[in-house]
C-alpha cells in the first residue's frame, strides 16, 4: 500500500531499522551512561551525546537510500566532525566521547549486506572495551585541571604557595597536586588560578570554567 507514491509499511526495512538501532543506543547507553558518567558525573554532557547519537543514526539510516552526490556526503559528515557549541568550548575528553557516538551511530546506521551482524557487534563491542580500558583501568587516577576564581590574594606570593595549596585542598575537598597563578586583580583582590588535582570517583563537579570560592 502507498500513499502519495511513498509505502506506507515495509516490515523488513522498519525491522532492520529497529534491530540497528537497538544494537546502536545499547552500546551508546553502556558507553555514555555506565562508563562516562561514572567517571566524570557531567549531568550537562549525557542530553547531547544521547541525542547527538539518535539524530546522526537516523538521519543516515534513511539518507543511506536516497542517492547523494559524493560532495554532498563529505560536507555532512565534515559538519558531524567539526560540529561544536559556540557558546563554550567543550573539553578535549568531551569532544572524544561525542566523536564516539557520532561514529557509532554512522556504523551502525551505514553498515550494509556485506558487513556481517557479527562483524557489526565485533566493532561496536571493540569500541566500548577500548574505551573501558582507557577510563577505568589506565587513567582511572589522572591529573585534571580546573580554573578556580581565588579570593586569598594575600596567598598568592609564591613563598606561601604551600600555604594557597593547602586551603585550596581544604576548602575543594580536592587532592591538589599543584597551581598555576593566572590574571591577578588587584581591584577586586582576586585570582585566577589554575588547579591540578587527582581525580576520584567522589570529586564534586563544579561548572565548565570557573568556580568562585568564597568565605
Amino acid at each position: 500500500m502507498e500513499f502519495l507514491d511513498v509505502e506506507l509499511f515495509n516490515q523488513k526495512d522498519l525491522f532492520k531499522l529497529f534491530i540497528r538501532f537497538l544494537i546502536d543506543f545499547s552500546f551508546t547507553f553502556v558507553i555514555i551512561r555506565v562508563l562516562y558518567f561514572a567517571a566524570n558525573r557531567r549531568k550537562d554532557y549525557l542530553f547531547t551525546f544521547f541525542i547527538f547519537n539518535v539524530l546522526t543514526f537516523f538521519i543516515c539510516f534513511l539518507l543511506r537510500k536516497v542517492p547523494m552526490e559524493l560532495g554532498f556526503a563529505l560536507g555532512l559528515f565534515a559538519v558531524f566532525g567539526i560540529l561544536r557549541y559556540r557558546t563554550e568550548p567543550i573539553p578535549i575528553k568531551e569532544m572524544t566521547y561525542l566523536f564516539i557516538v557520532i561514529g557509532l551511530a554512522m556504523i551502525n546506521a551505514l553498515a550494509n549486506k556485506k558487513i556481517s551482524w557479527a562483524e557489526l557487534v565485533f566493532v561496536n563491542t571493540t569500541i566500548l572495551v577500548v574505551t573501558l580500558s582507557f577510563e577505568k583501568l589506565w587513567f582511572n587516577n589522572e591529573v585534571q585541571q580546573k580554573n578556580v576564581l581565588y579570593d586569598r590574594i594575600d596567598l598568592i606570593n609564591s613563598e606561601k604557595r604551600l600555604e594557597m595549596i593547602s586551603d585550596l585542598r581544604e576548602r575543594l575537598g580536592l587532592d591538589i597536586v599543584r597551581v598555576q597563578i593566572g590574571k591577578i586583580d588587584f581591584l577586586r583582590d582576586v585570582a585566577t588560578v589554575t588547579i591540578f588535582y587527582k581525580s576520584t570517583k567522589n570529586e564534586v563537579i563544579w561548572g565548565t570554567n570557573t568556580v568562585t570560592n568564597e568565605e
